[in-house]
């Protein structure tokens, strides 16, 4: 399902490079992505999604090259670490914002996936009227909504408590199954790895090598 071949960038400003990284994961595979702090995990997701574009190199989803597709055009869903939710937005209309990009407005998908995240009982609020753990659901939720075939989570669970971890990872096992996606999940956490990667991969100096 996603496929990068030889892809290579270099951070304007900061002190890390990609350089010829080449990855395959599998279609309905959960992969975890580690490796230091600063070494290019969060740029080579953008890279995947499409917020970023490599120097060289090439990215296939599901066999179909998207190195030069704009983001909306790859069907991948992406959260990033700091969630991105939109401050004026009520939780139902984060849900809304995908469908709507696409020309779209499915209200009964927007009622299943608030039901499948457990969020119906806020769809009316704000986000500053959110705890941690339900931010991270309705920024799920969000991605969900373009029905992508890819996701992408950048360190999704690194704010929560160890209890609302558990619970969390369990979530994100379950929507990987019904929904058949393919997740690349980048964290620092080991536990995370050991419970959720059925592919583990890290990054180290600019390569990507088995965990």
């Amino acid at each position: 399902m996603i496929s990068l071949k030889n892809i290579s960038w270099k951070a304007p400003d900061a002190g890390f490079s990609l350089h010829d990284v080449s990855l395959t994961i599998p279609d309905n595979t959960y992969a975890v992505l580690m490796g230091s702090t600063g070494c290019g995990k969060t740029s080579l997701l953008e890279i995947i999604c499409g917020l970023r574009h490599p120097s060289q190199g090439q990215i296939f989803l599901d066999g179909r090259d998207v190195t030069f597709l704009e983001p909306r055009e790859r069907r991948i869903g992406y959260v990033p670490q700091d969630l991105a939710l939109f401050p004026g937005r009520r939780v139902k209309a984060q849900l809304s914002f995908a469908l709507q990009m696409r020309g779209l407005s499915d209200e009964t998908l927007i009622q299943q996936l608030a039901e499948d995240l457990r969020i119906t009982h806020i769809l009316e609020r704000l986000p500053e009227q959110l705890s941690g753990g339900e931010k991270q659901r309705v920024a799920l939720a969000r991605a969900l909504a373009a029905q992508p075939r890819v996701l992408l989570l950048d360190e999704p669970l690194s704010a929560l408590d160890e209890s609302t971890r558990e619970d969390a990872m369990t979530l994100l096992r379950t929507l990987q199954s019904k929904h058949t996606l393919t997740v690349l999940h980048v964290t620092h956490s080991s536990s995370e790895a050991d419970a959720l990667g059925q592919l583990r991969l890290r990054l180290d100096h600019g390569q990507i090598v088995s965990a």
